[in-house]
């Protein structure tokens, strides 16, 4: 059936080449649809982060060694007036843009306590139970190994599972990994972050400053004031946000914390629900249909300008921030704290070194061992049930995945250790997280169900 032509004026044919859903889509749209794609895809995070794992370690074990480490101690000063912040770029990556990435952790819990698995007790109740003994049984396997000794301030850092690592190798099986799998190892990284983030407020802040403290309290308190008063201009939160990181920075307490706490303050429902949408939708169709002699509409600015408006409002603050956020943490500023925190010049002796050596067993077999017993208790105890599709032997598989601590680790390892024992600590992290995915990517090789083969009829 042939429809009604459309004036030339509307779809120009020098710049629209097809339509998709009765939208017209231009070449370079046509051009950047593989890039974009790819961003989507949260598993490819996780391969960059690895090639930019191996290039630093490539590069701190060759001549250019010394290079590599200087580029990082790069003084970056920002003044204003009298204010004056002067740190090494290395400092401005992990708490500055470090922060960012925790914003978005705060995000992704926000949206799984409101709309995720979280929001249900006992389906969170396996997820939380497994990440509580994957925290607790590899700190107690490291303190065992440290206590007493130069390193034991390092105990949180085989507690920590890095997600984008996990997922890529996941998405290695394709679709053999069950649904149940994925979201008990997400929720569990979920869960297992809000751990993280509770250690490093609790234990890795020092020197606290009450003022700072304070004037951190009032940002928040604003933030939340305009946010029940419906201001929805992003730079606004954004000059607060950014007095809200100076004021942690001062205040003892790691900046990273309060970019967790902004992410919980974001709100996670729509301004417009969807009758008022589709009300409003249906409104400014039915003034457009008027159109002048040579059939173009009249006044469409003020109309459209009005439908660009209640459809941004139609999505709820915390998707639309992380949908927009979650390429740039996956793929710029995790890689980025990669390449600048992996690179350690490896010798024989630091994979031999006792930190190294109680971080590797922390995360290698504390990680799989606590996650298997605490899921067991949760279950014998009548709390919760394993999902759909996932027995004892691929729950292991997860374990020994979630031993996988790369990105927090080292990040946890940095604020609790320096120097040599650092080195020791990072060596101990690639060690065990490497020794985690070659065991989990093993067993769920022979454990999960085989791919199905279909016949002709």
């Amino acid at each position: 059936m042939l429809g009604r032509a459309k004036p030339a004026s509307v779809i120009s044919p020098q710049t629209t080449t097809s339509v998709t859903n009765g939208i017209p889509v231009t070449p370079a749209s046509r051009w950047v649809r593989p890039f974009v794609r790819f961003l989507h895809v949260e598993s490819a995070s996780g391969f960059l982060l690895l090639g930019c794992t191996i290039v630093a370690l490539v590069l701190a074990n060759s001549p250019w060694a010394a290079g590599y480490a200087e580029i990082w101690l790069t003084p970056i000063r920002l003044s204003i007036g009298s204010f004056e912040l002067n740190k090494p770029l290395l400092l401005w990556i992990n708490d500055g843009l470090m922060t960012i990435f925790f914003f978005v952790i705060g995000l992704e819990i926000k949206r799984e306590l409101v709309h995720g698995e979280l929001r249900s007790p006992r389906k969170a109740a396996l997820p939380i139970v497994a990440a509580l003994g994957g925290m607790l049984v590899p700190a107690m396997v490291y303190l065992m190994l440290q206590w007493g000794q130069p390193g034991q301030a390092g105990w949180a850092v085989p507690v920590a599972t890095d997600i984008a690592f996990v997922v890529g190798f996941l998405a290695l099986f394709g679709k053999r990994v069950p649904p149940g799998l994925k979201i008990l190892l997400l929720t569990l990284a979920i869960a297992d972050d809000i751990g993280a983030v509770l250690i490093i407020a609790f234990f890795y802040s020092t020197h606290i400053s009450i003022p700072a403290l304070g004037m951190a309290a009032l940002g928040f308190c604003l933030t939340y004031f305009l946010n029940r008063i419906g201001v929805r201009q992003v730079g606004i939160y954004v000059v607060i946000g950014a007095g809200i990181w100076l004021a942690f920075l001062k205040s003892g307490i790691h900046p990273t914390v309060a970019g967790v706490l902004l992410g919980l303050l974001t709100p996670a429902r729509a301004w417009v629900g969807d009758r008022a949408l589709t009300d409003v939708l249906a409104d400014t169709l039915h003034r457009l249909r008027g159109t002048s002699d040579d059939g173009i509409p009249l006044r469409r600015q003020p109309d459209l300008g009005g439908v660009a408006l209640i459809v941004r409002e139609g999505i709820a603050p915390l998707e639309r921030l992380e949908t927009g956020l979650h390429p740039w943490v996956g793929f710029f500023i995790m890689p980025l704290f990669a390449f600048a925190n992996a690179g350690v010049a490896i010798e024989v002796d630091g994979l031999a070194s006792p930190i190294a050596l109680a971080v590797a067993a922390g995360l290698a077999f504390g990680k799989p061992i606590g996650v298997v017993l605490f899921c067991w208790l949760a279950t014998k105890l009548g709390l919760t049930r394993l999902p759909s599709g996932v027995n004892w032997k691929i729950v292991m598989a997860a374990g020994c995945l979630a031993g996988i601590g790369f990105t927090m680790s080292i990040f946890i390892g940095g604020l609790a250790l320096k120097d040599s024992a650092l080195t020791d600590a990072k060596i101990g992290t690639l060690t065990g997280s490497a020794l985690s995915a070659i065991m989990g990517c093993v067993m769920l090789y022979f454990f999960l169900p085989k791919k199905s083969k279909t016949t002709a009829p």
